[in-house]
């Protein structure tokens, strides 16, 4: 299996910011001290202009370059537009070695699912899954489904997909919870499977599964994943109770 990374992600932090180099890091020791599984560690691909303009205006992209805060959430780190090419060009790597069989995770930071076509907001700069996606189409896939189980709505993911042909975008999530969105289905292709807060597991996962069957009928090409693990039981941004096996069975789904 791939792992797709860069030392240099960890290198930007904010006191204080829940999304913190500690997140990669730890992650890192565990998958290197684990035997159970072979690994490859390989670094993101080169990503072009003529890519980012595919899911971003050029006043983001000027923006970005610009180094000016977005908002509190989501500053303007030293060199944080190189951070956020590497993510894409992550999410680039991993999308190549899906459409030749191989495994493949993205583990890399910032994140890309709350950035949307004009923004940067919620930790997220260029929306690396919606970019991969992009791409995938380009080169000739004809159906791709991105699935997001991150306890926050994929808003970007939603604004730069919706009623694209070629794309079903679902998204399980709290609600309420930022960015706020999400409530409802939303154009032609993109379904939203929301959970209230305190959801119980077993509750969760039937909806989850509700979700599954859509992208299963769907007879996709590609499946893109957005896996954010914070509907974990004790994280402090939002209210669900999911354990660690919650999460091995989305794996095995």
């Amino acid at each position: 299996m791939k792992i797709i990374t860069h030392e240099r992600c960890v290198d930007y932090e904010y006191a204080g910011h829940p999304e913190r180099p500690a997140r990669i890091r730890r992650t890192w020791e565990r998958l290197r001290a684990q035997q159970a599984l072979p690994l490859e560690w390989v670094d993101p691909l080169p990503v072009d202009e003529a890519l980012l303009a595919k899911a971003h205006s050029s006043a983001h992209l000027k923006r970005l370059e610009a180094h000016v805060d977005f908002d509190m959430d989501t500053p303007a780190y030293a060199d944080i537009a190189q951070h956020a090419r590497r993510s894409v060009g992550a999410g680039l790597h991993a999308m190549r070695s899906a459409l030749k069989k191989e495994k493949a995770f993205s583990l890399i930071r910032p994140p890309g699912h709350h950035a949307t076509r004009e923004k940067a907001m919620g930790f997220c700069y260029l929306n690396n899954i919606a970019l991969a996606a992009l791409a995938a189409r380009a080169e000739g896939v004809g159906k791709i489904a991105i699935f997001d189980f991150d306890v926050h709505h994929g808003n970007g993911t939603e604004d730069i997909l919706v009623d694209q042909d070629g794309f079903l975008f679902i998204s399980i999530h709290q609600y309420p919870a930022y960015p706020g969105t999400g409530r409802h289905p939303r154009g032609k292709n993109c379904l939203n499977y929301v959970v209230p807060p305190g959801y119980a597991r077993l509750d969760y996962r039937d909806v989850a599964s509700r979700a599954l069957e859509k992208r299963q009928a769907y007879q996709p090409e590609l499946v893109a994943v957005s896996a954010g693990f914070d509907a974990y039981a004790r994280d402090p941004l939002c209210q669900q109770q999911l354990e660690p096996e919650d999460f091995c069975w989305y794996g095995a789904t």
